[in-house]
């Protein structure tokens, strides 16, 4: 399981819907969250990201050191299912996604990841799962970070 996690302000997820796209929902501040799933993704590759996406100290405090979490903050999580961050790039110019997750199993997985956030963080932001979107937000920082559930070094 792999996530981008962006710090971010003015947060609107929108869902093409009939040729037009709807703004789903939108928070101030907090984090986007795109998070992509592989095929031999298990229960604590998922409990490993919930544990470290809503307590991640990414936010600045009173002196400007990130010492805050989204949880400190009172801020907001989208969180966006991206198959493509499981992209294999190494031949040609077309890349390859075979290393993720079936839409069926992901979509599952997906739901239930969103449950857990929800159930941690008070403002949680999806678009559709498998749909068109548009991710609208400044990254304030910047700041992104990368976490890979298959790349656990302490």
């Amino acid at each position: 399981m792999r996530a981008v996690i962006q710090r971010a302000e003015d947060v609107r997820v929108k869902v093409l819907n009939d040729g037009v796209f709807e703004t789903k929902g939108k928070f101030s501040h907090g984090l986007v969250v795109l998070i992509g799933f592989e095929e031999d993704d298990e229960k604590d590759d998922m409990d490993y990201l919930l544990r470290k996406i809503p307590s991640m100290r990414i936010f600045n405090d009173e002196d400007g050191k990130m010492n805050l979490s989204v949880k400190d903050i009172d801020g907001g999580i989208s969180v966006v299912s991206q198959f493509t961050l499981h992209a294999n790039t190494k031949k040609g110019n077309r890349p390859s996604f075979i290393r993720a997750c079936e839409p069926n199993k992901a979509e599952t997985m997906y739901d239930e990841f969103v449950q857990h956030i929800k159930r941690t963080v008070d403002k949680v932001v999806t678009g559709e799962f498998g749909a068109h979107m548009k991710i609208d937000f400044v990254n304030e920082g910047p700041v992104t970070i990368i976490v890979d559930s298959k790349n656990r070094e302490f």
